[in-house]
């Protein structure tokens, strides 16, 4: 006996591809596939996707970044797994519908007249009912009946052993199997669309056409052919970024670890861009006003690009995407914050860099200013005074040591529950970036702030830095002087740093505070205001040594008494030292008033309100994390739109499965598929009354009387079906006298 291997081949052939088709059209598999996508929707909704691999370091660790790099789950929407499953659903979704689609359309035209009398007696919705009629004229009525009512109806005369007989059968909603093929047909169209619409032709052109991603910076102008999709790529979404005066047809594609250049058949030129805020400082209204040039026609076509109002050219939308700063021009002014540094002014524009130095020589630190942004708008809430760091209008010398020291550089506002809103004016953003690469960023106001309503409290500039981004702004609040500016703060912190000032303010204030009588006592409250000066100037032997060198400010003051006062009586020696400086303080600022050609301050309560929070800004200031901050002097702002560009061929197909769905559904819960039989027999001569508990009544026996039996079938059991099923036997088999 001989076996042919090749027929088994194709046999096995044969089943394994029955089996694959069964398991890629099964049930079971497609929500296996939806589970799937379900999970990774859920994954880049709450991971935020397509952010620097540094961002991801912050947040979550370098283990975790990389994982999610490697799994791709930081960009899931255009994963290749991602794009696999969809494909995989498009193929199974479509197999089940090819599988039974032609099942359910040969359902539609079949009434199944067929059926067999015994068989209606099994149905739960069954009737029997005796009819003065023959079958035939019963039939036809019963038929025109349920005509009128909307059913499709056959009629079938049938003959039987027992004898002949007519069969009526009617049916009716027959959209719900329809709904089964539109549902599955929109989950089709919609994976389909967004397949078109992702990056799986944007990767295919990368494979074909050999384009990669550019990872590199410079000029849009200079970057090869090899990182530029073509103006015909049938599918894109990009952003183009304008500024006024300006014009661009270059769009930018963003990509795991790059970019891809998307060339346009039409450049943007933007004539001017209009911005709207509500009281709160959030926009009510951007929009931009452009001309499109058409680059193969050269026609120029103005138009208004809105929020949720794009303009359409060569079947590529323009949508308004955001705004940003397109190159505004500022001018700095630095403010010293360590003796090497000198006031400077420095002009620069945002998004550009310029070149410093701290100090003079070999031995200067090489700093990079980097502009990052300019606010001419900044609405905060300033309710319940704000968070001023010192007591405003109080006695300079009832400072509270511990809370002051607590809140250095605190937050620009407090949590509060009630709003006090209002405009700030311009700030400007920048970064401050050593030899080493480290940067910190810092956000300074150009106009002073009344932080605290009270009447003798200062307004303040506040000088905002932050050491990475997920952290929150920290505010240094220098007041504002008779003058309107922070010269005061210049003049008083250099005097602080002059021992020989330090000395001539002690002895001018142990001198008015004791008087030319007590000449002994003069002198230990000089001895005492030199050692509290010293310690807060963060000079002489008494300031304790940290690893950046000996702490100064109030911190040190509080060092001092921890280390040599006891604990009992530390928080009354504490209240006197701090006396001692402010005294000291006041009068070393008198100094540097007259020595400016300045009146001295008046000492009334404005000025101990003064003098209270620049206590607190010059203990501050020594722990302000650069040798300068920059003042914005002046500025010129110039706008930029973001659009964002697209070619979606997919936008229609996904509309459409949108249509598709809410037919399907609403067909498949709302509409009820129902069948209807009516067989009707002669009756026979023993048969004056239908038997049976649903039978209708009984009707005298003739020789054109018949019998009748009824049942409905639906697929669902509802109170609606049995509702219609009593109006139907009552209808139907009511006999007519």
């Amino acid at each position: 006996m001989t076996v042919s291997t090749q027929g088994l081949k194709v046999n096995w052939g044969s089943r394994s591809l029955r089996a694959s088709v069964e398991l890629l059209s099964s049930m079971r598999f497609s929500i296996s596939l939806l589970t799937v996508i379900c999970i990774a929707s859920v994954i880049g909704t709450v991971l935020k996707q397509a952010e620097p691999l540094g961002n991801y370091v912050n947040q979550f660790g370098p283990f975790w970044a990389q994982a999610f790099s490697l799994l791709s789950l930081n960009t899931v929407y255009s994963a290749w797994w991602f794009l696999l499953i969809l494909a995989f659903l498009v193929i199974s979704t479509s197999l089940c519908i090819a599988r039974n689609t032609p099942k359910i359309l040969a359902d539609l035209s079949q009434l199944k007249e067929n059926v067999r009398e015994q068989s209606l007696k099994a149905f739960g919705h069954r009737a029997e009912a005796a009819l003065a009629e023959a079958p035939e004229a019963a039939a036809r009525r019963i038929g025109q009946t349920l005509v009128q009512s909307g059913w499709k109806v056959k009629l079938q005369q049938r003959q039987t052993p027992e004898g002949g007989g007519w069969m009526v059968a009617a049916k009716k909603g027959a959209a719900n199997k329809l709904g089964y093929i539109a549902a599955h047909s929109a989950i089709v169209l919609v994976c389909v669309g967004g397949l078109l619409d992702g990056d799986m032709i944007v990767r295919a052109q990368m494979w074909l056409n050999g384009k990669s991603i550019y990872t590199g910076g410079g000029l849009i102008a200079d970057v090869p052919a090899k990182y530029r999709l073509s103006d015909s790529n049938p599918t894109f979404r990009a952003n183009l970024l304008v500024a006024e005066g300006t014009q661009s047809g270059t769009a930018i594609l963003n990509q795991p670890g790059g970019v891809l250049l998307q060339e346009l058949p039409f450049s943007i030129e933007l004539k001017k861009f209009i911005v709207e805020y509500y009281s709160t400082g959030m926009p009510k209204l951007f929009a931009s006003d452009i001309i499109i040039h058409d680059k193969e026609t050269g026609e120029k076509i103005p138009a208004r690009v809105e929020v949720n109002h794009p303009a359409r050219h060569r079947g590529i939308e323009i949508y308004q995407s955001s705004f940003d700063d397109g190159g505004s021009s500022v001018t700095l002014k630095a403010i010293p914050m360590a003796a090497a540094t000198k006031p400077f002014e420095i002009q620069g524009t945002i998004g550009g860099t310029s070149s410093l130095s701290n100090g003079q020589g070999e031995g200067a630190e090489k700093l990079t200013l980097e502009y990052t942004a300019l606010r001419v708008i900044n609405v905060e809430n300033f309710a319940s005074g704000g968070g001023n760091m010192g007591g405003s209008g109080a006695d300079v010398r009832k400072v509270d040591l511990h809370q002051a020291i607590d809140s250095r550089l605190g937050a620009a506002n407090k949590t509060v529950t009630q709003k006090e809103l209002r405009n700030v004016g311009p700030s400007v953003s920048y970064k401050l970036r050593d030899s080493a690469g480290q940067a910190r960023e810092f956000h300074n106001y150009m106009l002073p702030v009344k932080t605290d309503p009270g009447e003798n409290s200062p307004a303040v500039y506040l000088l905002g830095v932050r050491e990475t981004p997920s952290a929150p702004f920290q505010y240094l609040r220098i007041p504002v002087d008779a003058e309107g500016g922070m010269d005061t703060f210049l003049r008083l912190r250099a005097a602080l740093a002059n021992p020989a000032q330090r000395e001539l303010a002690v002895k001018r204030y142990a001198s008015q505070a004791i008087g030319r009588d007590r000449p002994e006592l003069a002198q230990q409250l000089a001895a005492s205001a030199s050692r509290a000066l010293a310690l807060f100037a963060g000079s002489g032997p008494d300031a304790a040594a940290t690893g950046n060198g000996k702490t100064a400010g109030l911190q040190a003051i509080s060092d001092f008494m921890e280390a040599n006062v006891p604990e009992a009586e530390r928080n009354r020696a504490g209240e006197v030292l701090v006396r001692i400086l402010n005294g000291a303080l006041f009068e070393l600022a008198q100094m540097t008033r007259e020595q400016a050609g300045l009146k001295p301050m008046a000492q009334d309560e404005k000025t101990l309100g003064f003098m209270s929070q620049m206590v607190l800004s010059l203990s501050d200031a020594h722990f302000y994390p650069a040798p300068m901050a920059f003042e914005l002097k002046d500025f010129t702002q110039v706008q930029a739109s973001v659009f964002q560009v697209a070619r979606a061929p997919g936008k229609t197909i996904v509309y459409l499965g949108c249509a598709f769905l809410i037919l399907g559904v609403f067909a498949m819960l709302y509409v009820r598929e129902r069948r209807v039989w009516v067989w009707l027999a002669p009756r026979g001569k023993d048969g004056a009354r239908a038997e049976g508990g649903n039978g209708v009544g009984s009707v005298p026996e003739s020789a054109g009387s018949s019998q009748a039996t009824m049942a409905l079938s639906t697929n669902r059991k509802t109170l609606d079906g049995d509702k219609e099923f009593e109006m139907l036997k009552t209808k139907l088999l009511q006999a007519p006298l």
